[in-house]
């Protein structure tokens, strides 16, 4: 053999053993890529959740042998959201297709509502009622309220002990009409605007249809507005 040829040979044969330089690792993706890929994607779409936002990423099995990727692109699966224990997909169209799915976790830290005192069914809630905390907003039930002002002047529909989180299916909002009460009804049109009052045959919160009946017997629909007025346009 000559031996220039054989020389030439046996380096390429050393630099192939050489870990991390044969072919076929040179062609595999980098499972440290794939997670930057989904934390990046997580941070974009978390940018509008309220409060602060921390993005943990789950490992990917570094003996995942996926061909390697120009373009890795992320997507949210099925029933998967951008809050709380998450699942992320990430796929590859070019030069060879695949599909993996990579576990994180979105953890918001905000201010939240928990009610000061118990409070009974039916109490008005006032501002000595309820207390503002911090804590982490997707460990929390849904419809969680975290502004006082979403729940002062509103009712509770069912009792609730001290130190509950108040959601917003356990509120009610005060009638603006209540059944039998006086209510004024105010009607205008085109060049005119009259009142009468009149008794309010049903409740009705603010913005929602209440009807009245008034002094001569007429029933008249109109718009509950707060302070017992009935709303009519014409």
């Amino acid at each position: 053999m000559n031996p220039i040829f054989a020389s030439i040979t046996a380096a390429a044969i050393a630099l192939s053993a050489l870990p991390g330089i044969s072919h076929g690792q040179a062609q595999r993706q980098d499972p440290a890529a794939i997670r930057q890929v989904v934390e990046q994607f997580l941070r974009i779409q978390s940018a509008g959740l309220p409060g602060e936002v921390n993005i943990s990423v789950g490992s990917v099995d570094a003996r995942t042998n996926l061909p390697q990727c120009a373009a890795p692109e992320p997507f949210m699966p099925n029933g998967s959201r951008v809050w709380g224990k998450t699942t992320v997909g990430v796929r590859c169209t070019a030069p060879s297709p695949w599909t993996i799915y990579v576990s994180a976790s979105v953890q918001v830290i905000g201010e939240y509502i928990l009610t000061a005192a118990p409070l009974a069914q039916g109490q008005t809630v006032g501002p000595g009622d309820v207390v503002k905390i911090r804590g982490d907003l997707t460990s929390l039930p849904s419809g969680i309220i975290t502004d006082a002002n979403q729940a002062i002047g509103r009712t509770i529909a069912i009792s609730l002990p001290s130190g509950a989180p108040l959601r917003g299916d356990s509120l009610r909002a005060q009638p603006a009409v209540q059944q039998g009460q006086s209510v004024r009804v105010v009607s205008s049109g085109p060049g005119f605007r009259v009142s009468a009052e009149a008794r309010a045959l049903n409740n009705a919160s603010d913005g929602q249809i209440a009807q009245a009946r008034t002094a001569s017997g007429q029933v008249v629909s109109g718009v509950a507005r707060a302070g017992g007025v009935v709303e009519v346009t014409y």
